[in-house]
């Protein structure tokens, strides 16, 4: 059987990796993006850039004289005017004049010229930084500083909050989607697998001739299947030439079994003696009948299906077994729906079905009682009101060769095996139960036509 071969895209280590590649390169941006935000958002950190903006905060006269910050969201000017002990700028001009100020730099030291610096007040210490600016040909030089005790408390009581927060949520989004992503990888992945197994699960004795799909299958997992069906190969061969065996054996042993029972016929002996070895004959010839229609019904391919009347099939299985039934003084009671009902069956196989199933009652069935066969619309139920079986002994009527212990007839104990074998293959299902008294047993799961 031919195999499509696998290319390194069916590999399910890569698509796992592929899914952690994205779940990681997702994670990288959205750090990238929560760091960003966080250091937007941390006062202080830096005073030079702060500086800068100030300077660009300024407004001037006609004379190009600094006279005030325009309104900015930045640096609105109630803080300098609140906070004048924490936080404070100045501007100065290229010979160090203070030309604009704001409350809180009178007692500031001469930082002319250095573009940070720091220094205390009233045991308090500041960092502060100068931008320069120039405009026109002017140069002015821009001083903020801030108190160490207001960033502090920014950090404690904003800042670090905030990182917190943005941490567990960047936490919880980085899991939601090293999830989702793992998630969906492996089900797209493993679907193949799915697939699969849901198809080996269907394979049976009926059906050993289906083959496991490797189309589409991680790389990984195709020398398993090749494997897996390799030894179906092997399994069909021996079940092929199990059943081909067991059919030439029946075959070759019909026609020798013949020919003994003339032989037996024609001898001169003794009456009691010739029909004892008649008998024995007779039980022979049976079981190898029965292993005949054994490998028939094990073969699917023996089945032709087609429409058939429920009520005429039944009649027709009673017909043939009223000699053994009378013989037995059991009575045959059918009963079922007035309107007739169609099954779709091979028509020799339900025949076969049936009429095993109704000898089996009649044979453990007692002298003056009767066989009740009820025919409903999705399947049958024949009961007797024989001794019935163990409940333990329930799962071993359908396993060939076992045989009840209260049956008239010497039968083979392959009559309920084959009943089952045929169900299978019409996608039926059969099981026996107490009756009390009696043993009933149903076949169900039958499509009405």
């Amino acid at each position: 059987m031919h195999f499509k071969k696998s290319t390194w895209l069916d590999s399910l280590g890569l698509k796992i990796l592929l899914a952690y590649v994205v779940g990681a390169t997702l994670s990288i941006v959205l750090l990238i993006l929560v760091g960003a935000i966080v250091q937007d958002r941390l006062p202080g950190m830096d005073l030079s850039g702060r500086a800068n903006e100030l300077a660009r905060s300024l407004d001037f006269d006609t004379h190009d004289r600094p006279i005030g910050l325009h309104a900015s969201s930045a640096h609105p000017a109630w803080i300098y005017d609140s906070l004048r002990d924490e936080t404070a700028y100045r501007v100065l001009d290229e010979h160090g004049k203070i030309v604009l100020a704001s409350p809180g730099t009178h007692d500031w030291p001469d930082t002319t010229g250095l573009s940070d610096f720091e220094f205390s007040r009233n045991g308090q210490p500041y960092d502060g930084a100068t931008a320069v600016l120039t405009r026109n040909g002017k140069t002015w030089h821009v001083q903020i500083a801030v108190s160490s005790r207001i960033i502090e408390f920014l950090h404690q009581e904003f800042a670090v909050p905030f990182i917190k927060r943005g941490i567990i949520t960047f936490s919880l989004v980085l899991l939601f989607v090293f999830g989702l992503c793992t998630y969906v990888s492996l089900r797209y992945s493993l679907k193949p697998l799915r697939r699969a197994s849901l198809a080996a699960a269907a394979i049976s004795p009926q059906a050993l001739g289906k083959r496991l799909q490797t189309d589409r299958v991680p790389a990984e997992i195709v020398p398993l299947l090749h494997s897996f069906n390799q030894a179906l190969d092997r399994l069909e061969n021996g079940y092929r030439v199990q059943q081909d065996f067991l059919a030439q054996a029946a075959h070759e042993l019909k026609t020798p079994l013949t020919l003994l029972r003339a032989e037996v016929e024609l001898m001169e002996a003794d009456a009691a003696l010739r029909n004892a070895l008649l008998a024995h004959i007779e039980h022979l010839a049976r079981h190898v009948q029965q292993l005949l229609l054994l490998a028939e019904a094990s073969e699917l391919l023996s089945y032709h299906f087609t429409d058939v009347d429920a009520g005429t099939a039944v009649q027709d299985a009673v017909q043939f077994l009223e000699k053994i039934a009378a013989d037995a003084r059991v009575g045959i009671v059918i009963t079922g729906p007035a309107v007739p009902v169609r099954w779709r069956a091979d028509r020799g196989a339900l025949f076969t079905l049936l009429k095993n199933l109704i000898e089996n009652a009649i044979q453990h069935a007692p002298a003056g009682t009767e066989v009740r066969i009820s025919i409903i619309s999705d399947g049958i139920r024949i009961r007797d009101w024989g001794p019935g079986v163990e409940t333990t002994q329930l799962p071993l009527l359908f396993i060939r060769f076992w045989r009840g212990a209260h049956r008239r007839d010497l039968g083979a104990g392959l009559g309920l095996a084959i009943c089952q074998e045929i169900v299978r293959a019409h996608g039926w299902s059969i099981a026996a139960d107490h009756a009390h008294p009696g043993l009933a047993v149903t076949v169900s799961g039958i499509q009405e036509r």
